[in-house]
């Protein structure tokens, strides 16, 4: 929702809980508002529509987890979703093409998993366990909000370097999932990937003062 609709949605807040005989507070029209504020605000409205119309829930006031669930679906959900749209990627791009999804925690999997070419070149009797490790991941990044991943999964293509040599430009990425989305992807990813593992020695270390008050073995 924009900034700008936050009125209207007090409004329709307002009308759901009349509904259900409940007063309205500054804190829970906020509570609310901040868990909706990525959906549009016809989403919002379809998803108190649908919990009043819920034969289990409906009967009580939407709690904040109604509505996320209702929107956004369980991890669970959204992962076995995420799962599909990788799968089908894998068979339609293949492994020579770099790829960005419109979703980042499915970018995050993947180099778990081990990057795209991989991923892609998975036989067929394992992708059972790989759609399990794939959709474990996935529901742990979208339970965390926040995570580093590589803007682009990169396919077993020339490095862009050789392309460069050419005067070319490196080929660019397939869009899978809403163009709008991947590109907002692309933006908040990293071009190194995800976490950059550094070295350092002992004596670095210690000049740095990091070692100071601890003794390893065989090293003095």
């Amino acid at each position: 929702m924009q900034p700008s609709e936050r009125l209207e949605f007090a409004r329709l807040f307002a009308d759901v809980m009349a509904y259900y005989r409940q007063d309205v507070s500054d804190f829970t029209r906020s509570l609310f508002w901040t868990a909706c504020e990525g959906a549009s605000l016809e989403q919002v409205r379809k998803a108190f529509d649908w919990h009043a119309k819920d034969p289990e829930h409906g009967q009580f006031a939407p709690k904040v987890a109604d509505l996320v669930r209702i929107i956004a679906g369980t991890h669970t959900d959204r992962a076995q979703l995420a799962w599909g749209k990788a799968l089908e990627a894998m068979g339609s791009v293949g492994a020579y093409t770099d790829v960005v999804f419109d979703d980042p925690a499915i970018h995050a999997c993947i180099e778990d998993l081990g990057g795209w070419p991989k991923v892609c070149r998975t036989e067929t009797k394992e992708l059972s366990y790989l759609q399990h490790r794939f959709c474990e991941s996935h529901k742990a990044y979208t339970g965390r909000g926040q995570f580093a991943y590589p803007r682009r999964l990169s396919g077993d293509r020339s490095p862009d370097s050789e392309y460069q040599k050419k005067g070319l430009k490196p080929p660019r990425p397939a869009l899978i999932g809403d163009a709008a989305r991947c590109k907002l992807v692309y933006q908040g990813g990293s071009a190194a990937g995800k976490t950059v593992i550094g070295y350092a020695s002992f004596a670095e270390l210690a000049s740095a003062g990091v070692m100071h008050g601890i003794e390893v073995e065989g090293v003095h």
